[in-house]
């Protein structure tokens, strides 16, 4: 009984034992659980800040900080994976592991049970049969020992028959016979009962037991080994943990104040000049007036030489339109345009047709209408830019802007344009090559179907090219107006340098000047030594019409009359201004030639946003 207990008591130890490792297995797969979510945040959280593409987070990405701090997103999209690492490992070197065995465990302990509750049995067995002898024995010794004194008391009775005397004799003996033989086999068995209970106790016993205690010391073994693994999954991450800190540390150290400034200023400088001293005005002179501006025949009162229209001088006279535009206003074409010829062949028709003679106004007239009419706004190049905010889209041309803005905006549009057409060169090309390899194996494909796609490239571009050439104009312009700038900056502080009277005197002829204007009455040598800048260029210079479109020549024209451009058969050209139903077109090869042909020569095809602004623009 006492060893039943034992049993008892090592069946609900080892199942403790087992409860142990069940509850360590289900620690560590909450502890993976914790990890994979632990990752997935630090992931999400690293994909949230990261910069979306093509917006404007990834221009900020030029500045140190800016780099350094997605540097640390993408060492924080490592770290979490090296928790994802951790999770991986403790599932399969811990959590995987420790099922299987806690399975083995679970059979190999119900196995010495059964094999201990098994020789239990067999113990109890031999024990009862022991006793079944023992009594056996004791029953027949009790009735030998009965018959015998019957035996005894018939053999003293006299009355008794010699016949009743001899079966009591035979009677005793039996049952003495039967008490030896119960005595023997209650020796024999008490024998076998002393070995089997020898061998239990010494040998089958110990035996279960010894297995028992190995099981149990290899359970307790093991889930040492699994908690040393379970610190040694965290302790292998740790170094690349590290270093993703330390990648952290030194992006956080490539952090340059200086450069970041640098690219603020680069990025926002817009190459205007600072404005100039306030000049003192002198109240106490009396006032000069200029010559007279109101003609444009009228010469200098010192005999000099007319002003240029399209001079920069300081006189200006037009302050919202340049010369080559005022001379085409006044002298455009006012009657009909010729007929355009029979044939499209330059050889049809000799000399070209020829624009009608104009019968222009006295230019003084034109003028004089021109310079009293009320402006309808200050500027031009105001107008456009209201406009185009208006609109939501700026002008082309960027030219509301600032000159080193717009100079980055021309560069880049032309470096985009440049990478178009390299695209589209190398479509053609890989056409062309199909092209051969259809005409050298027609089976393969028709060389003919590739023939209009080959024509469309070709137009895309010429037309590509005519954009690059566009906007390198205007790159060029803004380039050496910044260049101007600088030139006449330097020279000027020279001159002022050198000639401080001169400067001086210049500054009294704008004080005396009723309007606060230049005036022409300085000499030629001054204005030869002190270059005009471009300071007031964004009021006094109107800027070129923006183009609306392109055309082709369908014939030759010969331009001779003046506000008239001559143009040859199959020349692209921009459209600067539509017909207006007078049957002529007004177009530029260039920034200095421009001028009207005959619509019906030209072959116009208008951009439609363009067109919406020029003709918002003629409303206005």
């Amino acid at each position: 009984m006492k060893q039943k207990d034992q049993f008892d008591n090592l069946e609900k130890h080892t199942q403790w034992g087992i409860d142990v490792l069940e509850k360590f297995i289900k620690f560590v797969k909450e502890r993976t659980e914790i990890e994979l979510s632990y990752a997935k945040q630090l992931r999400n959280l690293s994909k949230k800040y990261q910069p979306k593409k093509n917006s404007k987070e990834e221009e900020e990405y030029r500045y140190t900080s800016a780099r350094a701090f997605l540097a640390t997103l993408n060492e924080m999209n490592d770290y979490a994976g090296q928790h994802e690492v951790i999770s991986e490992n403790m599932t399969s070197l811990i959590t995987g592991e420790l099922t299987r065995y806690v399975q083995e465990l679970k059979q190999e302990r119900k196995s010495h049970f059964h094999d201990g509750r098994k020789a239990q049995q067999h113990i109890e067995t031999c024990w009862k049969q022991l006793e079944a002898s023992k009594r056996r024995f004791e029953r027949d010794c009790k009735e030998a020992d009965r018959a015998q004194q019957y035996f005894e008391k018939m053999d003293a009775d006299i009355n008794v028959t010699k016949a009743d005397v001899e079966k009591a004799r035979q009677q005793a003996q039996l049952r003495h016979q039967m008490a030896e033989d119960s005595k023997a086999e209650y020796s024999s068995t008490l024998q076998k009962f002393n070995s089997e209970q020898h061998d239990h106790y010494y040998t089958h016993i110990p035996h279960i037991f010894q297995k028992i205690q190995e099981m149990e010391e290899r359970r307790i073994v093991r889930i040492g080994e699994s908690m040393k693994t379970f610190a040694e999954v965290d302790r292998q991450v740790i170094p690349i943990i590290g270093k993703c800190l330390d990648e952290i540390t030194k992006a956080a150290e490539s952090i340059d104040h200086k450069n970041d400034s640098q690219l603020v200023i680069e990025a926002f400088k817009s190459g205007f000049e600072p404005p100039g001293d306030v000049d003192f005005e002198d109240f106490t002179q009396p006032m000069k007036r200029t010559v007279s501006e109101s003609s444009l025949s009228n010469s200098r009162a010192d005999g000099k030489s007319e002003p240029k229209f399209g001079g920069k001088s300081k006189g200006k006279l037009w302050p919202f339109i340049k010369k080559n535009k005022l001379m085409s206003l006044l002298t455009s074409p006012h009657q009909p345009p010729p007929p355009p010829p029979a044939s499209a062949s330059p050889s049809a028709v000799p000399n070209g047709p020829q624009s009608p003679k104009q019968q222009k106004e006295p230019l003084s007239h034109r003028f004089n209408e021109f310079m009293t009419s009320k402006p309808k706004i200050h500027c031009f190049r105001s107008l456009k830019r209201g406009l185009s905010l208006k609109l939501g889209a700026g002008p082309e041309d960027f030219s509301n802007l600032p000159p080193e803005q717009r100079r980055k905006k021309l560069q880049q549009k032309v470096d985009e344009l440049n990478r178009d057409i390299q695209k589209e060169m190398d479509q053609r090309d890989a056409l062309t090559k199909m092209k051969d390899v259809y005409i050298k194996n027609p089976q393969m494909g028709d060389a003919a179907s590739v023939d209009h796609r080959l024509a469309e490239l070709g137009q895309n571009i010429e037309k590509l090219r005519l954009e690059v050439q566009k906007f390198e104009g205007w790159l060029a312009e803004v380039e050496g107006r910044l260049s101007m700038r600088s030139e006449a900056r330097r020279q000027s502080g020279l001159y002022e340098a050198q000639n401080p009277s001169a400067v001086n005197s210049c500054a009294q002829d704008r004080e005396s000047s009723p309007d606060g204007s230049y005036t022409e009455e300085q000499s030629q040598e001054t204005e030869m030594k002190v270059p005009a800048t471009d300071f007031d260029d964004e009021f006094d210079d109107e800027e070129p019409l923006p183009t609306i479109g392109t055309c082709k020549a369908l014939y030759t024209f010969e331009g001779q009359n003046e506000g008239t451009i001559s143009v040859a058969e199959g020349e692209m050209l921009y459209v600067i201004e539509e017909d207006k139903g007078d049957g002529w077109t007004r177009i530029r090869r260039n920034e200095d030639e421009e001028g009207y042909v005959p619509t019906s020569y030209v072959e116009v095809y208008l951009d439609k946003n363009a067109k919406d602004v020029y003709k918002s623009l003629e409303k206005i």
